[in-house]
């Protein structure tokens, strides 16, 4: 019930965000809709022609000369003088442009799309060297997103700039059967089932949202929320008070409410949650306990991580009103029937924001909520790893858009580009004849092609222990799903163990489903755990893949008590310092790695291992093959 109800939901802001394009086709950016082929998302694109927006569908084919605007090379060619023609983007001024399949449009052509929308213009068109003639257009974008899992998702620039987030995969048509349409209906407009706005109505609507104001608080509680999530964009803010914004004046409101707020954070903030937010603390409820029980506070120091936390320092714009919360509250412990007569009527910034962190976890699916466990690390190699996944060649893949070079090797002539750069000269050149193409070395254009390559999980697996032999069970339950989910990727898995006083090299890469099986069969456990050999021989394994064009990816499955040092001698101090400059040169490699934690209870002496090694940090005392599989697969992803 509860699902159903969370999936009601989801169609219902769905089709709020027509109405809401309709009032602000372009100001929260657009809309971000992962829904795969079906008649869920036909449904909604149906209401949004409907609409009656200006939308203009960009073609899977389209080139940058479409896109922008530019010449018309058939019409150029024919008639021997020069034609522009004006672009899509141009055409959807104070629209929408549809992107089907956005998550395979060239990443060519979002640079220029996304710096449209930044500027809100085109690059000028150019009809002679002296005559340039600016372009100015608005427009939102709506990117169907029908990728899988193992798929390259929408470019990240285009996604930024994208407000609302709508994932729609898991409805089924029976999901949206129940939608109220009392919830749909704008105000002061006649019932109709259609989600279009009245002409009359809509006026009002854009009347009003610029009127709608904020508050300091509400916008405080938005940024606050926002780094709470992990969402490190400061756009991203922005966005969601334009959508607050918007969500108010579709119920003429001039003043943003909880329920604008609300939604911002279900359909901004909540999708692009990348960590779980820490628990709030009251700095006055902690003065009042503290005072109350002055004897407990040391007691409860070493236990509370969160005890000697400093509260966060007030903002340097509103100095006056800290001051007067800090003495109402002081009026409040004196005398409890006063406070409550005295108390503000808006909320304080402390329940705004856990209004809005409660909306956001409450729209997630709850395997979103347990993939948000693995915190990311913040460091230098997280977006470093992506760098092997996709090459630039000049022979074969997916086409990219031309660039201007000399045929020759390797490297093909782009007639169609190479004619299209020499078109504008033709009067310039004097040795150009009537009926032909005078074309020059300048002008030539080559191909290029985006080739995909492939990534290796390397799975440092630790087999010390008694517990071993559950962990190498699962580990190989693990690898074996991952194997099979992969081949269609062309994946391959990599395994290092590590036990005694050596790491040895399981496995080699290798996508076979048979060599795997055969490596851990029959694998001891028991031991000492030589920790800092196994980090020593990944970074190997991950320098030897990065030569041949694989992206590493490290997985470490220990509980990270390292009692044996590179030398395989005994001795934990020792053998921790070598576990920990190991770590570190991993973060070096720029990849990515994700730590799962064997151990009873999270460590944080494992945590800060992972946290060295710029690596995700997963507490899993009871190994699960389905888990680990899901994990490594969820940071594969990530590196993608």
């Amino acid at each position: 019930m509860a699902d159903d109800l969370k999936g009601l939901e989801t169609w219902n802001d769905a089709m709020t965000s027509l109405q809401l394009l309709q009032i602000d086709p372009h100001g929260f950016g657009g809309v971000w809709l992962r829904a795969p082929f079906g008649p869920v998302r036909e449904h909604w694109l149906q209401h949004l022609l409907q609409a009656g927006l200006n939308t203009v569908k960009l073609p899977g084919n389209i080139d940058i000369e479409r896109l922008l605007g530019g010449i018309d090379l058939s019409l150029t060619l024919q008639s021997g003088r020069l034609h522009m023609q004006p672009g899509l983007l141009q055409q959807a001024d104070q629209g929408l442009v549809l992107i089907s399949m956005a998550e395979r449009f060239a990443t060519a052509l979002v640079a220029p799309m996304t710096q449209a929308m930044d500027t809100q213009s085109l690059p000028p068109l150019k009809f002679t060297p002296h005559e340039e003639y600016p372009i100015r257009t608005q427009f939102g974008v709506v990117a169907l997103d029908e990728s899988m899992k193992d798929d390259p998702p929408v470019s990240p620039a285009l996604q930024e700039r994208l407000g609302l987030w709508f994932d729609l995969e898991d409805l089924v048509p029976s999901d949206i059967t129940g939608v109220s349409l009392d919830t749909l209906k704008p105000h002061n407009a006649q019932e109709t089932v259609s989600i279009r706005i009245a002409a009359d109505a809509l006026a009002g609507m854009q009347q009003a949202r610029s009127q709608v104001e904020w508050t300091d608080d509400q916008a405080l509680a938005v940024c606050i929320t926002a780094q709470g999530l992990g969402i490190e964009s400061l756009r991203i803010p922005t966005l969601a008070l334009r959508v607050a914004s918007c969500h108010a004046a579709l119920h003429l409101r001039k003043q943003v409410n909880d329920e604008d707020l609300a939604f911002a954070a279900r359909r901004v903030l909540a999708p692009r949650a990348t960590q779980l937010p820490a628990p709030a603390e009251n700095a006055s409820d902690t003065e009042a306990e503290n005072s109350a029980n002055p004897d407990s506070e040391p007691d409860q120091a070493p236990d509370d991580p969160h005890a000697a936390t400093p509260p966060e320092p007030p903002s340097p714009q509103e100095p006056s009103r800290d001051a007067e919360e800090a003495s109402s509250t002081d009026e409040s412990e004196e005398d409890p029937g006063t406070a409550e007569e005295d108390s503000p009527k808006t909320p304080l910034p402390e329940n705004l924001q856990e209004m809005m962190i409660a909306a956001a976890l409450a729209s997630l699916p709850p395997d979103v909520l347990a993939g948000l466990l693995m915190k990311p690390g913040r460091s230098q190699g997280n977006t470093a790893g992506r760098s092997g996944q996709f090459r630039t060649g000049t022979q074969r893949g997916r086409p990219l858009p031309p660039r201007p070079g000399r045929p020759g090797g390797h490297a093909r002539l782009h007639i169609l580009a190479t004619l299209r750069a020499a078109a504008p000269k033709q009067r310039l050149r004097s040795g150009a004849q009537q009926g032909r193409v005078a074309i020059r070395a300048e002008d030539f254009h080559v191909h290029r092609y985006q080739q995909h390559s492939s990534s290796c999980l390397i799975l440092a697996l630790d087999a010390s222990g008694s517990a071993a032999l559950q962990r190498l069970a699962e580990a190989k339950g693990a690898v074996e799903l991952l194997l099979q989910q992969s081949y269609a990727r062309r994946d391959s898995v990599c395994i290092v163990a590590f036990k005694g006083a050596q790491a040895q090299l399981l496995l080699p890469a290798t996508r076979s489903l048979v060599r795997a099986k055969r490596a851990m069969t029959g694998l001891p456990g028991g031991g000492g755990t030589p920790l800092a050999l196994a980090l020593k021989m990944a970074c190997e394994q991950a320098t030897q893949l990065q030569r041949q064009g694989v992206t590493p990816i490290l997985v470490v499955l220990s509980d990270g008590r390292a009692n044996v040092n590179l030398q395989g001698l005994g001795g934990r101090p020792q053998a921790q310092a070598d576990a920990q400059l190991w770590a570190a040169q991993w973060r070096q490699t720029g990849h990515r790695a994700l730590w799962i934690d064997t151990s009873l209870q999270p460590d944080a002496q494992v945590q800060n291992l992972a946290h060295i090694m710029g690596g995700s940090y997963m507490p899993m005392p009871q190994v699960q093959a389905q888990r680990m599989a899901a994990a490594m697969d969820n940071i594969r992803r990530l590196a993608a």
